[in-house]
């Protein structure tokens, strides 16, 4: 949990805590208090509401679905975005190069 200031908190949450109010999210450390306000009220719904016993599975499978929210927001925002710059800027100096120098050190590993 981020350890943001309490009356950041009461802004980002409504009175009742059901719901995040996005609007008042303006730094990283808020975002990560959101989502892991939000992570926490599943896990509270799903073992208190719904009585489903705390066990690995149901941890990782929140685990699991941070990780493709990550996977799918590098994949549609991040991705497009650095292409866009490396066009507009230039790549940096390619990964792989054809030839190793005299002492057959791959360039890669040099600098």
């Amino acid at each position: 949990m981020p350890y943001i200031k309490k009356g950041k908190r009461q802004e980002i949450l409504s009175k009742d805590g059901d719901h995040i109010r996005i609007h008042e999210i303006e730094t990283a450390g808020d975002l990560n208090f959101a989502i892991t306000h939000l992570v926490k009220q599943f896990l509270y719904y799903k073992t208190d509401m719904l009585e489903i016993p705390l066990k690995y599975q149901l941890l990782n499978d929140i685990v699991g679905a941070l990780d493709g929210a990550k996977i799918e927001f590098q994949r549609r925002v991040v991705a497009p975005y650095e292409d866009r710059k490396i066009e507009e800027n230039g790549d940096v100096r390619p990964i792989i190069e054809e030839e190793e120098d005299e002492q057959g050190i791959d360039p890669r590993y040099l600098d």
